[in-house]
């Protein structure tokens, strides 16, 4: 996006609003987002062999991501509520670190790109606050759209020209 282009959650005096997609047209909508929290290769080899005492810390993260995304509207103040038609994630274990990557599908007039990004961020904290007691260098990083499509704006993918 050029930064010649006007922020679309203001109006011309500057003040905060709710974007009107009633004009848009209803399309198929996907977004994937993505981070990661990186740990001591202890606190991952805890996770990646299911000994943590707290329970499964992969599938606990799994379904705050996905209740998160179905929150996303609850705790960004100018998205709109959506009706998901689908959330998933994929949490990966490595030797320091858990990738997670969430897809979100919806029929409608916006984007899910929050509710994606929401997913991913809501996942690794949950990580977190499961290991914290154990690992308390943490670092929840690198969450970003990875691709998006349906829309006016098109067929979005990182890195791509």
């Amino acid at each position: 996006m050029s930064s010649e282009q006007p922020l679309t959650h203001l109006d011309a005096q500057g003040n905060a609003r709710m974007v009107d997609v009633g004009e848009k047209d209803s399309t198929q909508r996907i977004a994937v987002a993505e981070g990661r929290i990186t740990m001591s290769e202890t606190t991952a080899r805890l996770i990646s062999d299911g000994g943590h005492k707290k329970g499964d810390v992969v599938a606990i993260a799994r379904i705050a991501g996905i209740q998160g995304a179905k929150q996303c509207s609850q705790l960004i103040p100018l998205c709109h509520p959506l009706m998901l038609t689908s959330v998933s994630l994929e949490v990966s274990v490595e030797s320091a670190a858990v990738k997670v990557s969430a897809t979100c599908k919806v029929q409608g007039q916006t984007g899910v790109e929050m509710e994606a990004l929401t997913a991913v961020s809501v996942a690794c904290l949950t990580i977190y606050d499961m290991c914290k007691a154990v690992d308390k260098d943490m670092v929840i990083g690198e969450i970003k759209l990875i691709e998006k499509q349906g829309g006016r704006s098109g067929h979005y993918v990182r890195g791509a020209k």
